[in-house]
């Protein structure tokens, strides 16, 4: 038998960061249960955010004919109607949003989202055009890198680099330069600007001011603002710093109930312009038939009480800005007087610090394979800067650690971690 792959096909099944991570994640999970955790993006088990969801399934259990027909029945490809008219009078109640059920659409998890969402909106025309993606800021986030079926979908701008308490400080925060975003929407035909807020590798939080300076130029380009927000405000709301809901009549918004603890039940939610949300259910239609109900049914109360809004700041944040403090403090203490030029993003949201090894003698691609042998897996930064037309030095000199394992674990791995890059100086 002779099997070919379509240009598609093989686009897609090519290796890619996102395979490797969720292999490696999967597989370290089942075959290596002695491995220490710091890749990936699986939330932690919070106990009183278990226990929520332990609770409610025990209800939905209780409610014969609503678990009959969470198991049964196919929802509409757009989402439960029910949930789609509970969200949206949340968000018009809590946030003023003039937003009715037909700017939503469910879809089965935020990858599948964004794959509908960045296919939908750039690639090749009918009139022999190419539009693409604009990042205004890398690194950026792994699952969006290979997700275009054509090729070269994602341009990207360098941020600048600032350090709040002085380098000496090893804290920095990367910023928007808009003159950059600026002159690649002059230069090339942008189709849409999609950020994520928290940002994932780095755990930063564009500013109220940053996101409303992107949303006018996206107005003002008449193009739709995406805007990610797995782990952002309005919910889940794993977010340390300010930061203020948005949404406009251009604006795509994504939430998702995987970082509420529920990865397993692949849920988010598109909130935009009623043509987008349209176009994601017939694709829905065309994927999958419909979209998993499970978690649409767990969640419905908490946001018909608005109880949904209430999770993050009351369990959320308290759980993972307390393991974020912690990890910083072990990176210090494991990091001081090994020799290695080490700088750690601030902190401001969602799971994951982004470590800075600037006098390494490998890439950090080499360092996660030499980690991965001592049993502890990370990611390397390589996969983060898709999109960028200059080389730069950076993007192999960092690692992204997720810190919500147990304490034990993070302590562990980060130990590792510095003795192994203090073995690999220059």
């Amino acid at each position: 038998m002779s099997i070919e792959f379509s240009v598609a096909g093989k686009k897609l099944t090519a290796r890619s960061g996102i395979l490797e991570l969720m292999d490696d994640l999967g597989r370290a999970m089942t075959e290596h249960p002695d491995m220490l955790m710091l890749g990936g993006g699986n939330p932690a088990a919070v106990p009183s955010i278990q226990k929520i969801w332990r609770d409610r399934m025990q209800d939905l259990v209780n409610e014969e004919p609503a678990f009959d027909r969470m198991l049964g029945n196919y929802d509409p490809p757009q989402g439960n109607p029910i949930f789609l008219r509970a969200m949206t009078k949340l968000l018009r109640q809590q946030f003023g949003w003039e937003i009715g059920p037909e700017n939503l659409a469910v879809t089965n998890g935020g990858q599948s989202a964004f794959f509908f969402l960045f296919n939908l909106l750039a690639g090749r025309f009918e009139n022999n055009k190419h539009r693409k993606i604009l990042l205004p800021l890398t690194p950026e986030y792994i699952g969006y890198a290979d997700q275009g079926i054509d090729e070269s979908l994602f341009v990207a701008c360098k941020p600048e680099i600032s350090w709040p308490d002085g380098p000496e400080s090893r804290i920095f925060k990367y910023r928007i330069d808009f003159a950059a975003v600026e002159k690649r929407l002059a230069e090339q035909d942008i189709a849409a600007i999609a950020v994520s807020r928290p940002t994932n590798p780095t755990g930063n939080v564009l500013t109220d001011e940053e996101i409303r300076r992107l949303s006018d130029l996206a107005a003002r380009q008449g193009i739709p603002f995406i805007i990610d927000n797995a782990y952002g405000t309005p919910f889940p709301g794993v977010i340390f710093a300010d930061a203020s809901p948005f949404w406009a009549p251009h604006v795509i918004l994504t939430l998702s109930l995987s970082k509420l603890g529920l990865p397993g039940t692949r849920t988010a939610i598109v909130i935009g312009p009623e043509r987008i949300t349209k176009a994601v259910a017939a694709m829905t239609a065309i994927a999958g038939l419909a979209n998993g109900n499970i978690g649409q049914q767990l969640v419905l109360p908490l946001i018909e009480s608005g109880e949904i809004l209430n999770l993050g700041p009351q369990h959320l944040i308290p759980f993972y800005s307390e393991k974020s403090r912690l990890a910083q403090g072990w990176i210090r203490e494991f990091f001081e007087g090994t020799g290695v030029d080490w700088a750690l993003h601030t902190s401001e949201g969602a799971f994951f610090h982004w470590l800075w090894l600037r006098n390494l003698n490998c890439s950090t691609k080499e360092l996660y394979s030499r980690l991965k042998a001592r049993n502890v897996l990370v990611v390397p930064g390589e996969y983060f800067y898709f999109g960028l037309e200059d080389d730069w030095a950076q993007r192999e000199q960092c690692l992204r650690l997720n810190f919500s394992q147990p304490a034990e674990v993070v302590r562990e791995g980060i130990r590792i971690i510095a003795d192994e890059a203090a073995k690999s100086l220059r």
